[in-house]
């Protein structure tokens, strides 16, 4: 009896697990259509054979993983393990799978298919492989999403060659296509070539096949396929994005993450609706053009992460940074990390990410004491401006670390040693007043350029200019140090109207033919020659007020004027900073910001000639010039007018009420809200506003018919009359 129960037992188990297995293929079969089986078809079933693929980049590869599509779920053991009813259901699966209902690039899209042959409708417009027999690709869920993704390229490539492409005429010759184009159905003049096209490894296939590059003798005077003198290595163009991410960790604690996306594109635009291109190879000018874009492009974004000696060894990336600091003091310099670091040098960060903090800050912030009280005294400076903190505590703070830092430093000359991180920590004193505090916070500090003149003296020790000029001494790397005194030193002298200390070593930089990258474009963004000129406008300007005749000034003024002119001969167009993906352009940002600097040093000769005035025609048209250029540096928190206050500083100083630059300016001044009022770009809005308040009154008061006109009064109060008037000793870069 026992054994009897157990009989049934066993036999109820099996329908059940025979019940479940039929329902789980019915589910699925679902999904793929009826479970009615087809027509069987009068030609014999396609014999599926493994062949290896061909050999081919790994970028251009559509994986063709072989293997049918229910060969593993369903294999004649199981087939024959089943239950009548399981088993039936699974035969007619297998046998349905082998006419599928429309090719499988639709299927694998999820469009509807109109099964046209030798191709459908949708692959011929877009230029897909069209599959009736099952692809190697089909069982596979890896290889299937990868074909998946390889498809959306190929519509992608094809939608914006559509948008670059330009009609033409059917009796010109068509350029090279941008994207994989196949035959349309006025290629196929046979009516009897009906047949379904093969899979896509197949030799025989009359679509394009993406497992090798085509041939040279494939292409005529009307073939639409792409030429082999634009493919890159004998393939097709392609586009990548490169993201690159970086983390920094302070005593194994993360404090700043970076991320930068780059695109690498072998793209180009196709030539003028009616040029005449020659069947087979592609020779000529047009050729050589295309090729000689192409290698540009290449090298557009190649930025040398290794230009700048920073003093503190070679690139690392993997350096650890370990500080030990007191609860309170950890504080400021995790604030100074995640706030105040990636507000210094942007342009430099821009040309190469990373290196303000890894090669930078993080390590001088290890190995020197000095400059750490700096940071700190100036992270205490963030805080009290932009999170509004308040009170003698963070008084105490700014002034406990800047009382540190300025003793330090004296103790440091009287020893006379370590010069190159004293040096470090001066530039530091210097430069990073020009990004955080207010002129106005009512704190005791020393003048920009009593600090400055203790750093003139270390450059001379350790010999900085020397280096940098020697001709016979071809540099590796330029010292980070010397090219922020530079930078100082040429703008700073504006602020005097002095002559730069190291004129002569600009000078001489300026004239050499091989030697005469200083760095200043990687650290602030205007080409160094430009910079160098406007050196030389300061030592004129201070020539002029030691009393050089007028008709000497014009002459110098006018050289100096083909001097700026030379300078633009390798400047581009203007255009926006911004690749096709989003992501900044260094060089395109440089050659704007280079741009607006040179303008900027046009209005600064321009006011030094004998009568200037800014309503005469020469220098409102300069204003307006330099106006349209600014339109073209990026804007708000994250942009670079915070770069631009020298720039700013002398084309808004001979701006006109109503003028389209003050109309810009306190645009600009409202997108970086609170940043507006700090730092150097806030101190330089003050001056403005000023300059303008008293020029305006001044214009109004001298109008003619005016009672007050006068030939002896002033037409133009200079800017720099006005910060000595209110007392204000600013370096304003």
């Amino acid at each position: 009896m026992a054994a009897t129960q157990s009989a049934k037992a066993k036999t109820a188990v099996k329908s059940s697990n025979g019940t479940s297995k039929a329902k789980t293929q019915m589910h699925r079969r679902s999904r793929t259509g009826s479970l009615a089986p087809r027509v069987p078809s009068t030609q014999s079933p396609p014999t599926y054979t493994r062949r290896s693929p061909p050999s081919v980049p790994r970028a251009l590869h559509l994986h063709t993983t072989h293997a049918a599509p229910w060969a593993r779920a369903l294999g004649s053991s199981d087939l024959n393990s089943l239950p009548p009813l399981a088993s039936s259901i699974a035969g007619n699966l297998a046998d349905s799978c082998i006419s599928p209902p429309g090719c499988f690039t639709c299927r694998l899209r999820r469009k509807k298919c109109d099964e046209g042959t030798p191709m459908c409708t949708a692959c011929k417009h877009l230029g897909l492989q069209c599959e009736y027999k099952r692809p190697m690709w089909w069982s596979n869920n890896d290889a299937r999403r990868r074909h998946k993704e390889d498809i959306k390229n190929i519509i992608k490539r094809k939608k914006l060659a559509e948008k670059a492409s330009h009609p033409i005429q059917t009796s010109v010759c068509s350029p090279p296509g941008l994207s994989h184009s196949l035959p349309t159905s006025a290629t196929f003049t046979d009516p009897l070539d009906r047949t379904r096209s093969a899979s896509i490894d197949s030799h025989f296939s009359t679509a394009f096949n993406f497992n090798s590059p085509p041939n040279a003798a494939d292409f005529g005077v009307y073939t639409a396929q792409i030429h082999p003198d634009f493919l890159l290595n004998g393939y097709s163009p392609y586009e990548i994005d490169v993201k690159t991410e970086r983390q920094m960790f302070v005593n194994d604690v993360p404090t700043l993450k970076e991320s930068h996306v780059s695109t690498f594109s072998t793209y180009h635009t196709p030539p003028p609706p009616g040029t005449v291109l020659p069947a087979g190879p592609l020779e000529g000018a047009w050729t050589e053009h295309v090729h000689h874009e192409r290698k540009e492009s290449l090298s557009e974004e190649a930025l040398n992460v290794n230009f700048f000696d920073f003093s503190h060894g070679p690139h690392d990336s993997t350096r650890q940074i370990r500080i030990e600091l007191e609860e309170h003091d950890q504080r400021l310099l995790e604030h100074f990390i995640q706030f105040v670091l990636p507000t210094i040098f942007p342009i430099l960060e821009s040309n190469q990410h990373g290196s303000v903090g890894s090669d930078l800050i993080l390590p001088a912030l290890q190995s020197n004491s000095v400059y750490l009280h700096c940071c700190l005294s100036i992270a205490a400076q963030h805080l009290k401006t932009h999170a509004n903190v308040s009170g003698d505590d963070i008084d105490n703070d700014i002034m406990r670390h800047r009382y540190a830092t300025i003793f330090s430093l004296c103790e440091a000359l009287k020893r006379d040693e370590n010069h190159q991180q004293i040096l470090e920590a001066t530039l530091g004193l210097i430069f990073f007043q020009c990004i955080v505090g207010r002129f106005d916070d009512g704190l005791l500090d020393i003048a920009w350029h009593q600090h400055f003149q203790a750093a003139i003296s270390l450059v001379q020790k350790l010999e900085l200019p020397r280096v940098v000029s020697d001709p016979t001494c071809e540099m590796t790397q330029t010292p980070f140090n010397m090219t922020l005194t530079g930078w100082i030193d040429i703008l700073g002298a504006t602020m005097q109207g002095t002559s730069p200390t190291f004129a002569h070593t600009y000078r001489e930089k300026h004239l050499s033919p091989h030697n005469h990258h200083l760095g200043l474009r990687e650290l602030m963004g205007c080409e160094d020659r430009v910079m160098y000129l406007i050196s030389e406008i300061a030592c004129l300007e201070s020539l002029k007020r030691d009393g050089m005749d007028d008709f000497t000034l014009c002459q110098h003024v006018s050289a100096l004027g083909e001097q700026i002119s030379r300078t633009e001969a390798n400047d581009s167009c203007l255009k926006t900073p911004f690749n096709a993906n989003g992501s900044l352009s260094p060089k395109q940002l440089s050659r704007n910001m280079t741009t607006a600097f040179r303008l900027a040093a046009r209005i600064y000769l321009c006011s030094l000639v004998p009568g200037f005035s800014p309503s005469q025609p020469s220098p409102m048209a300069l204003v307006e010039k330099l106006t349209a250029v600014l339109q073209h540096i990026p804007s708000g928190p994250e942009g670079f007018d915070r770069s631009l206050v020298w720039v700013y500083l002398i084309g808004g100083s001979i701006s006109l009420p109503g003028s389209g630059f003050r109309a810009l300016f306190e645009d600009r001044v409202a997108q970086l809200g609170q940043q507006s009022t700090c730092g150097s770009f806030g101190r330089m809005v003050t001056v403005l506003r000023e300059v303008w308040m008293q020029n305006d009154t001044l214009s109004q008061a001298t109008t003619p018919g005016s009672s007050a006109a006068s030939d002896a009064a002033p037409q133009h109060i200079h800017w720099r009359d006005v910060m000595q008037m209110k007392g204000w000793d600013f370096l304003l870069i």
